[in-house]
């Protein structure tokens, strides 16, 4: 090939050259260009503790069932990483006395944006960044007549953490990820202590009902431990998620601390993005 190379005249040469040049550019643009994507779809069972002092003083227990899908893209081209994470769950929970019942449901969509650090060969994954966490629910006491139910309507601006692993497990890829976020700042409907839905809605009576939060009025905190193996070409997951979500305002207390196991299916894959 060498030797084929030094026979050619020297215009030539330049013209073989600016070709080699040419394609090795767009073989390493091409190469850098893709996108690395990681998506999941979770079932999460557990126990729940609910608290609305707009529906009752006491305190309710039981099963929460939910439901989680999560997409992350991370494009080898930059630092930055997006995660998409939708979840749906509803609660069926009973007080001490036995003589009462409350269900609960909560629509959640979250959208982060993560700087990334890549540790021990690309094994070790660190990401801080924030992520704006909107929520739609309800509330339902089978025992109030006037006010049964109590609407949970909120959005937060967070910071959000993510740690992941890659190792080896009985001679296949394994996957261990923690990922954590508090709310800093937010805005949250809430009718007033003793306020009726019908003085809001129907005679127009607002009262403070959309209230600014801060981590002081809403001391929450959302988290998931997960371990991915792979088996054959599934990959399966398990892990632990903690959300505790909880609010003061408008002199009205509500919290749901849930404690859930999931388990689930990841895909990992790349493709060169255009």
């Amino acid at each position: 090939m060498m030797w084929m190379y030094s026979k050619l005249s020297q215009p030539v040469k330049k013209v073989v050259l600016c070709l080699i040049s040419g394609l090795w550019t767009i073989g390493m643009q091409a190469q850098s260009d893709t996108m690395k994507v990681l998506n999941a779809f979770m079932v999460g069972v557990g126990t729940t503790n609910l608290l609305d002092t707009y529906l009752s003083p006491e305190k309710y227990r039981g099963t929460e069932l939910r439901l989680m899908w999560q997409s992350v893209r991370e494009p080898n081209y930059s630092k930055w990483s997006r995660e998409i994470t939708i979840q749906g769950d509803v609660a069926f929970a009973g007080n001490r006395a036995g003589n009462g019942t409350e269900m609960a449901g909560m629509c959640n969509f979250c959208y982060a944006w993560h700087y990334n650090w890549h540790f021990a060969n690309h094994k070790l994954n660190l990401k801080l960044g924030g992520m704006a966490d909107t929520n739609v629910g309800f509330i339902y006491n089978n025992r109030n007549g006037n006010n049964p139910a109590q609407a949970r309507v909120y959005i937060n601006l967070q910071p959000s953490a993510v740690a992941s692993y890659q190792f080896i497990l009985h001679g296949r890829p394994t996957f261990v990820r923690y990922e954590v976020a508090v709310p800093l700042v937010g805005l949250m409907f809430s009718p007033a202590y003793g306020q009726a839905y019908y003085e809001i809605f129907s005679e127009g009576n607002y009262d403070h009902n959309i209230v600014p939060t801060t981590t002081v009025s809403t001391p929450s905190l959302r988290q998931m431990l997960t371990l991915d193996y792979k088996l054959g070409r599934t990959t399966i997951r398990a892990g632990y998620l903690g959300d505790f979500q909880q609010s003061y305002v408008n002199n009205l207390k509500t919290h749901i601390y849930t404690h859930a196991l999931i388990v689930g299916f990841v895909k990992r894959f790349s493709f060169a993005k255009k």
